[in-house]
């Protein structure tokens, strides 16, 4: 059954598989989603945690056949920051007409509540089609669709760096340790993706150097720090 014509969708774009994942879902739902949305690193000018250059980001846009629209963030935004830029960002889109966002998360409750209480304060709904999915049904089924991606960046002290560069394939999913999530959802790795159903041709690019970096975290209660090393992989 299609949506009612005063439903407009766009769809927060992280540029991996579960976010490729949740606009396949949307689709087969009869959603047209008419907007992709992503939060870039302005200093860096790549895509917050993927790493992912914009311009990559951009053929995927083109590949997908869908427009992109970009929120630019500072390098080191605090949560005030981030919030202010997120607020006047949502509000525009729902000034343009949106009424919903997709969004590619699975299992994290916290997120799921903050995205939901962002958007409802101007006027948005969230969509969550890929929501308490078992991920290994998640990731079978993105490999048995024909889906293609690479992991471009993951947490060190889950996994190391032989996963960087690696394809989204049974193999991949057969070597994770224990304890990983088989989507990452947990955070333990991204990716980009570049081909499967969702596109009209495959993004082509070729691996590039492998950087580690380090970031404070804070807990969930914002107070305490702790640093995380990861490890990323340029896509060129």
């Amino acid at each position: 059954m299609e949506p009612p014509d005063n439903i407009r969708t766009y769809l927060n774009w992280s540029s991996g598989k579960d976010a490729s994942m949740a606009l396949h879902r949307l689709q087969q739902d009869g959603v047209t989603v008419e907007k992709l949305v992503t939060t870039v690193n302005k200093h860096f000018r790549r895509v917050s945690m993927h790493g992912l250059r914009i311009e990559l980001l951009q053929r995927q846009s083109e590949a997908l056949n869908i427009p992109l629209q970009l929120i630019e963030l500072p390098e080191k935004p605090s949560m005030e920051v981030y919030d202010e830029i997120m607020s006047g960002a949502m509000s525009e889109l729902n000034e343009q007409g949106f009424t919903h966002c997709g969004f590619g998360d699975i299992f994290l409750e916290d997120l799921r509540a903050y995205r939901e209480n962002q958007l409802q304060k101007v006027g948005i709904t969230a969509s969550f089609p890929l929501w308490k999915q078992d991920t290994r049904q998640l990731i079978n089924d993105f490999i048995q669709a024909g889906f293609k991606a690479v992991v471009v960046c993951l947490n060190a002290s889950k996994l190391d760096n032989s996963f960087l560069g690696r394809e989204i394939d049974e193999a991949f999913v057969k070597a994770l340790p224990k304890g990983v999530d088989v989507c990452g959802e947990y955070g333990e790795f991204h990716t980009f993706c570049y081909d499967g159903p969702i596109f009209k041709n495959p993004v082509p690019f070729t691996l590039g150097e492998k950087t580690y970096r380090e970031y404070e975290i804070k807990d969930a209660n914002g107070d305490k720090n702790t640093v995380t090393g990861f490890w990323f992989v340029d896509l060129i």
